[in-house]
Order: C-alpha cells, then sequence, then structure tokens
C-alpha cells in the first residue's frame, strides 16, 4: 500500500512517520492517543465504538473508562475542538466516538489511485511501560500487605504472651506480611504488565499466573533454606509455588475481567477484582494450600517456642483452631484485598500517568 497523510482542516496526520502536523508545526502525542486519532480518521463519519477503541488501539489491554475519556479529552485540546460544539471529535453517549470533519486522504510515491486507507499501525508497548505499571502493582499489594499485617499483627498482639511485648509482635507481623506481599506482588504485578507485549488481555491470567508461581517457588526455596540452616527444621506446608500460581492467575482473571469495556467505574473494577481474588484465595486452602495466615499459624505450630498464637481466629468463627473454615475465611480476604490493591493500582497508573499501554 501507497504511503500518504490524512488531511483535514489545516491537520495532517502521516501513520507512517507517526507524526501530526498542523500548519507545518508539529502537534505532541503520545503514542496510544496518536493511534486513536488514526482510527477515528480511519472511520471518518462513522461511529467508533468503545470496544473498537480496545481491541484496535489497546490491544485487548485493560483500560478503564476514564483513560478512554482523557485519550478523547486530549485529542480535543490538541486539535483545538469542543466538546459540546465540536468540529472534529463527536461523542455519541454511551456507545463511543465519530470524528465529523472532512477528512482527505493524499497518496505519497504513488502513481496508481486507491481509496483504502492505511492499516492501523501496531501500538508500541515498551519495558518503560513494564517497569511503570509493574512498580504500580508492587505498590498495591504492599497497602494489602499493610492491611493483612495490622490485622494479624493485632490478633496476636491481643492475648497474653508470658514475655509481653505484643507492640513487637504486631512490628513484627506487620512488616513480615508488608515484605511477603512486596515480592508476591511484585511477580503477579511485573508478569501482568509483561504480558501486554502478548496484546491480547488475557495474556494478563498467564501472566500474574507464572509470575506468582515463580516468586512463591523462589521465595519458598529460600524460606526453607533458612529455617533449615538457622533452626534444624522445616515447616513444609507454607505457601510457595502452587499457591503463588493459583492467586497470581486470579489476580491476572480480575485484571482482564476488570478491565473490559462494560466493567464500569473504578470501583465497580475493584469490587470485581476483589471478589475474583477472593474466590482464589478460598480454592487454596480447598486445594491443601496456604496462604498467609495458614502459613503463620502453621510456623508457630512447627515451633513450640514461638509467641505466635492465632488460633483466636478460629474460636471466633466456632472452628477448632486455625482450622479449615477458619483458612477459608481468612484466605478469601487475603485474595480479595491482594487482588483489589494490586488491580487498582494498575488501573490507577494507566489513567494518571496516561501511558501508552
Amino acid at each position: 500500500m501507497a504511503s500518504g497523510s490524512f488531511r483535514f482542516d489545516g491537520f495532517e496526520l502521516d501513520p507512517a512517520q507517526r507524526r501530526l502536523m498542523r500548519d507545518g508545526t508539529v502537534v505532541e502525542l503520545n503514542a496510544r492517543y496518536f493511534d486513536a486519532l488514526v482510527l477515528l480518521l480511519r472511520e471518518s463519519g462513522k461511529l467508533v465504538t468503545k470496544d473498537r477503541f480496545l481491541d484496535e488501539v489497546w490491544r485487548g489491554v485493560p483500560i478503564t473508562d476514564e483513560a478512554l475519556t482523557q485519550c478523547i479529552k486530549t485529542l480535543r485540546r490538541q486539535l483545538g475542538d469542543d466538546a459540546t460544539n465540536p468540529r472534529f471529535i463527536e461523542t455519541i453517549p454511551k456507545h463511543g466516538y465519530r470524528f465529523v470533519a472532512s477528512v482527505d486522504w493524499a497518496e505519497q510515491a504513488s502513481t496508481e489511485p486507491t481509496a483504502a486507507a492505511p492499516i492501523l499501525p501496531a501500538p508500541s508497548y515498551s519495558w518503560r511501560d513494564v517497569m511503570l505499571l509493574g512498580g504500580a502493582g508492587t505498590i498495591g499489594a504492599g497497602i494489602a500487605g499493610a492491611i493483612g499485617g495490622l490485622f494479624y499483627g493485632f490478633v496476636a498482639a491481643s492475648q497474653p504472651l508470658e514475655s509481653g511485648g505484643g507492640a513487637s509482635v504486631l512490628f513484627v507481623l506487620l512488616w513480615l506480611t508488608v515484605v511477603v506481599a512486596v515480592i508476591g506482588g511484585a511477580g503477579v504485578s511485573f508478569g501482568i504488565a509483561a504480558a501486554g507485549f502478548a496484546q491480547r488481555g488475557w495474556w494478563t491470567i498467564v501472566g500474574g499466573a507464572l509470575g506468582g508461581m515463580a516468586i512463591g517457588g523462589i521465595v519458598k526455596l529460600l524460606g526453607l533454606d533458612a529455617f533449615s540452616l538457622l533452626l534444624g527444621r522445616l515447616p513444609g506446608g507454607i505457601a510457595g509455588a502452587p499457591e503463588g500460581l493459583l492467586l497470581g492467575g486470579a489476580v491476572g482473571l480480575a485484571a482482564w475481567l476488570a478491565g473490559r469495556p462494560r466493567s464500569g467505574s473504578m470501583r465497580r473494577r475493584i469490587a470485581i477484582a476483589g471478589l475474583v481474588g477472593a474466590a482464589g484465595g478460598v480454592l487454596v486452602p480447598l486445594l491443601g494450600g496456604r496462604l498467609m495466615g495458614g502459613s503463620l499459624d502453621l510456623l508457630a505450630r512447627t515451633f513450640p517456642g514461638s509467641h505466635l498464637r492465632l488460633g483466636q481466629l478460629g474460636t471466633l468463627v466456632g472452628d477448632q483452631d486455625f482450622g479449615l473454615v477458619t483458612q477459608l475465611l481468612t484466605g478469601g480476604v487475603e485474595g480479595a484485598l491482594f487482588a483489589a490493591c494490586i488491580v487498582g493500582a494498575l488501573f490507577r497508573a494507566r489513567d494518571r500517568l496516561h501511558l501508552p499501554t
């Protein structure tokens, strides 16, 4: 296909050179917003639905409605357009957008006439995007860990200890839980972010699962080596690769479902993520695994001299010590927190940083 450019009302957009000009002056647009404008120009006069923006511009990478709104708002600002009296981009409420100005396609270096418009260039996705999104998700995981650590810490500190030190127990559990959540969250978040290279939203499930499995396996291996070296005893049932695979896959699924166009507002997306994460967290103990609460209880029972006691949680739900019912409840809460915080942070990063992803 011959190269060429779109021309409309003093503007010229060259898809091949990825350049927008206005009366000879370059108009700055980031990569994703540029692709959105190309799609609108290519379909000039026709409705472009939100689903088409997701499929052809974001290539299935989860985004919020706010991200698309911000994209159109930026395009209007750069074009000098007005949403209330549009010259270029018209909003079709609850459906999408339409480019309403007259558009001409001018070919270059070609002697054969053709009316075909260019194919939308594949949007860029860089390691910078992976680092920013993965970092945001890791921060979200740290927030989830802090909440969980405070909860377990207050439960443990509320029980009488022979040597006192309730505040120390709270402090240790808080930071231990935060560290574990940050490490695990980093694997899941960077796995989901790296899945953007596949340009298919459902790959976030694979990315989250593989990231969680890798980090879970490494952390468990190092943890067991540390216990064996320092204490001469192995608490073999603590969380590891299988739990990481399952919970990471649940977070990836949550990100995919929350990113679909009909998911609605940010609160709704976070709620969806929390529900999916809770399901994954409940499934872990049902399959014989353990998350943070179950692992802490196992460690306390493996080492009789430990001052950590979480059995009080079981008595609140009529369970014997930290039994299966307690593990199901705490697993669901942990999974919900983990998924909601990571997914919320990922989407907030896309919206606030205006990443071309």
